[in-house]
Order: structure tokens, then sequence, then C-alpha cells
């Protein structure tokens, strides 16, 4: 396999870009994919965003986290550094950790329609509580929704031990 043509990079337009703009609101329309080249298998993809930020929608105070996302593409992926952007966007946006999430998770459903894909927060303790929520989805009449449904009811809901580094 020679790599990508330029063609098939058509639309990626913030990799290598040199005057990024930020976004101070949230920006879902920045997120850009690609195509996947390997659409006949079933694999991975695991995204972790370790300076996710977001506001109270009470206080105003920021909320830090670590935010983890797993899918399984189908025939789009979402390119890395759009989704940077996009999850910076968060920064002066007003949610709950669960609502974040979510609202990621949603977004990335409709850019990619992924076969599976799941999300997890980590946020840091405030007030002497850590809040970790999760989220999954399977594509509706295949494997994966089961899939979905079974890591669902597995997912360690009250973990032993605690690591909120």
């Amino acid at each position: 396999m020679a790599g990508r043509s330029e063609k098939d990079l058509q639309g990626i337009e913030l990799l290598g870009n040199k005057e990024t703009k930020y976004a101070f609101d949230y920006t879902p329309e920045i997120l850009e994919v690609f195509d996947n080249q390997h659409p006949n298998r079933d694999y991975f993809v695991k995204l972790n965003c370790p300076e996710f930020t977001t506001l109270c929608p009470m206080t105003n105070q920021p909320d830090f986290g670590t935010i983890y996302i797993s899918y399984i593409p189908d025939i789009k992926m979402v390119e890395s550094k759009s989704l940077k952007l996009y999850l910076f966007s968060f920064r002066n946006h007003g949610d709950f950790h669960e609502d974040c999430v979510n609202i990621i998770m949603n977004d990335l459903i409709e850019l990619m329609d992924p076969r599976y894909i799941e999300v997890r927060g980590k946020f840091m303790p405030r007030g002497g509580i850590s809040i970790d929520p999760y989220c999954n989805y399977g594509k509706t009449g295949t494997k994966f929704e089961k899939m979905a449904e079974d890591r669902l009811m597995q997912h360690d809901m009250y973990p032993e031990t605690v690591d909120n580094r």
C-alpha cells in the first residue's frame, strides 16, 4: 500500500494549517472526517484527550477532565486535530459532565456513523467527588448493538480504587 493520495486527503483543512483559529464556543461543525481504508475489518480506534475543560453551568467555574473515546469505524473516521479543536470549543461551554460526554458521543455518531462507539469522562474531583460518566452506542441491527448493551452492563460502575491523576 502506497499511502494516501491527495484525493484521499481532500476535505481535511485543519491538519497542517499554521493559522489555526480556536473557537471559544461549542463548535461541532469544526469536526472533519477521512475515509476508513480498512472497512472490511473491525478494529478499535482509541483517543485519549487529557486536557478537556468545560464550565459548570451553575457556578461558571472550570471543570477539568480526560475524555476517552473508543470506536469501531465504518466508512468514516474522525480527524484528530479537528477533534482537538472541537473539544477545545467546550472550554467556555456550560454543561454538566454527564451532558458533555453524551454530547460528544452524539456529535461523533452524527459525523462518522461508526459501527460502535463509547465515550468516557474522568473528571477531577470537585468538593470531594469525582464524576466519571460513560456512554456507548452500537449501530442498530448489527452485532454492535448487542455489544453496546453487553459492555454497558459490564462497565465497572463502582471501581474499588479511584485514580484521579
